[in-house]
């Protein structure tokens, strides 16, 4: 098991805390919440080991989009970037509703 954090200057407010995606096999969920201080605070926990450059290339485009102030909560279990990139985008939805 890995954990790993990452920060990110961010200009958008999130509205409502959300919570996407389940933990299982080849996906991961996300946890959002606002974050006060206008940065995201990202905590991933994996139970791939060795993937920080990836996590950190799939997170730098993410916010390079969404640039949301929030802490981001993600429980991993094997998900592809591109699994992580949706599940991302549908906290961030659900989170503006």
């Amino acid at each position: 098991m890995e954990k790993m954090t990452f920060e990110y200057q961010a200009s958008h407010t999130v509205k409502h805390r959300a919570h996407v995606g389940v933990v299982g096999s080849g996906d991961l969920e996300v946890l959002l919440e606002p974050s006060e201080d206008h940065s995201a605070h990202v905590t991933i926990r994996t139970s791939v080991d060795g993937f920080q450059a990836t996590w950190k290339a799939v997170l730098d485009r993410f916010f390079q989009r969404y640039q949301q102030a929030a802490n981001i909560e993600i429980n991993d279990s094997g998900a592809t970037p591109g699994v992580v990139m949706l599940r991302l985008a549908q906290a961030v939805e659900e989170s503006q509703a």
